[in-house]
């Protein structure tokens, strides 16, 4: 029988949940980890999304805080990247949940 997850594991998975309900921080996510660069720039994101910068921003904030994406300022421009570990530990909690269904 598999181990039930562990309250720290549900906690985090409970939270990664909340914030990839979003339907604009999915696809900002799917955008940034599909660029061939692996990091796009917020001013192209807004373009593509078609939604104003503030939006866009605080969506990028949301996921920066949640460890999904990380930013390095250069310039006046911010450029966001995917954390490939953040993704690591998520699938660990999510195939530890998955195996009592």
């Amino acid at each position: 029988m598999p181990a039930s997850l562990t309250e720290s594991q549900s906690i985090d998975l409970a939270t990664a949940f909340k914030v990839l309900a979003d339907p604009i921080r999915v696809r900002l996510l799917s955008l940034i980890a599909a660029s061939p660069e692996g990091e796009v720039c917020a001013c192209d994101l807004v373009d593509t999304l078609k939604r104003s910068q503030p939006t866009i921003s605080h969506h990028l904030g949301v996921l920066c805080d949640a460890g999904f994406l990380s930013r390095e300022r250069q310039g006046t421009w911010i450029w966001y990247s995917v954390v490939p570990e953040r993704w690591a530990q998520l699938r660990v909690a999510f195939d530890s949940a998955a195996a009592f269904v």
